[in-house]
């Protein structure tokens, strides 16, 4: 039973926000590694992500219902009901703004419930509505980092909305990626993702645009003088990867595998980015 409450959770959404919220908190940090205060950000986030995953879940059961992909989740299924899980739900917000509150500060507490609010009553409902769904949604999604700066720093500053707008921006083509190749789920269940709307070329050239706009905004933290050359060559290398990615999507008439590896690489990408935070 433990694993369908799992389910609901969305372990990887929680994994991937975790990974950048470590990177905010390892830029404030300046290789004075508070251990207690981070894994009490980390456990408080990762609870508060879970409980908006529940939220959505919920939200999301009929849309779920007609892709083959999520068919199988328990909403869909009737193994868990809708009162215990909106109470599982619950309980891990609550549970994740205690922690958080506890072992870290006002600024780390508020930024993840904002987080929490925008991705469960704000992008939830607008992605079935509207195209510019994964715009919105990459708002909610650019706030652990924040959330992980703050939890050390105990502001809002520059690096703090330097970090949302790299995570902000670099969502945007993963996510395109994610529509590009699930574009027939999503068309069953009638959500206007870009493809769909703008067609596949058009979702390229989108795709080729924030990408460029990563790459650029991804080297401000070394230009602005919040971290070390040794961060600017990782970045660079970075930047070089998932730019060739995304112009071999061009010379590619099947453009499905291409999708899945521009998606694979934006996570390597990201992933090498946090904990290049560190090297300062």
């Amino acid at each position: 039973m433990w694993k369908k409450y799992l389910i609901l959770t969305k372990p990887g959404i929680i994994f991937g926000n975790v990974i950048t919220a470590i990177g905010g908190f390892l830029l404030a940090s300046r290789q004075q590694f508070d251990a207690e205060k981070f894994f009490g950000m980390s456990i408080g986030l990762a609870l508060i992500i879970a409980a908006a995953c529940v939220f959505n879940n919920y939200k999301d059961r009929k849309i779920d219902s007609m892709m083959k992909r999520t068919q199988k989740r328990p909403f869909v299924t009737g193994s868990i009901s809708v009162m215990r899980a909106l109470i599982f739900g619950c309980t891990l917000l609550l549970l994740g703004i205690v922690t958080m509150a506890i072992t870290t500060n006002f600024y780390a507490t508020g930024s993840a419930l904002a987080g929490f609010i925008f991705y469960v009553f704000v992008y939830t409902p607008m992605k079935v509505k509207s195209v510019h769904g994964t715009l919105i949604g990459s708002i909610s999604g650019a706030m652990p980092p924040v959330v992980g700066y703050t939890a050390v720093s105990c502001r809002l500053d520059l690096a703090s909305l330097l970090l949302f707008s790299i995570v902000a921006i670099w969502q945007m083509p993963h996510f395109y990626a994610i529509a590009l190749y699930r574009m027939e789920e999503y068309a069953k269940a009638s959500i206007p993702v870009l493809p769909l709307i703008k067609g596949v070329k058009k979702t390229k050239m989108q795709m080729l645009y924030y990408t460029i706009a990563f790459c650029a905004v991804s080297l401000l933290p070394t230009i602005l003088g919040y971290t070390s050359l040794t961060y600017l060559y990782m970045a660079i290398g970075c930047d070089l990867l998932w730019l060739y990615c995304c112009f071999k999507g061009f010379n590619q008439r099947c453009y499905i595998p291409w999708a899945r590896t521009m998606f694979k690489s934006s996570i390597l990408v990201i992933t090498v980015l946090s904990f290049s935070f560190y090297l300062n």
